[in-house]
């Protein structure tokens, strides 16, 4: 089964590091991913921008509304994301637990499914 890994941080918490800090954290997420396809599970891996080049796009009876961001009311934003094919929840979990990210900000484990899928997983 397909499984991501949401890399869910806090919008400011990229600005409080030093450029040192971040180079390092990023390098332990890339050598996170390097295990991951080692191990044959990663199918794919990005680290995403900030808040502050986003869009949000709703419509809503035909009328389209763009907000651009930053996005004041945000309490977190996804930062990034593995797509990892594991055999069972628990193991997505066991590499979530794995990843460098969870110890700076959460790291939420979604299974893949279609909109109107009920699953457990």
């Amino acid at each position: 089964m397909t499984y991501m890994l949401l890399i869910v941080e806090p919008p400011a918490q990229r600005s409080t590091r030093t450029r040192a800090q971040g180079e390092d954290a990023y390098a332990r997420m890339q050598r996170f991913a390097d295990e991951l396809k080692a191990a044959g599970l990663l199918r794919g891996v990005e680290s995403l921008a900030a808040h502050a080049g986003a869009a949000r796009v709703q419509v809503r009876d035909g009328v389209p509304r763009v907000v651009d961001g930053p996005f004041a009311e945000a309490k977190e934003m996804i930062g990034g994301y593995f797509l990892v094919d594991c055999a069972t929840r628990d193991e997505a979990i066991a590499w979530a637990r794995r990843c460098p990210a969870a110890e700076w900000c959460t790291v939420e484990v979604r299974s893949l499914a279609p909109c109107y899928a009920e699953s457990n997983a």
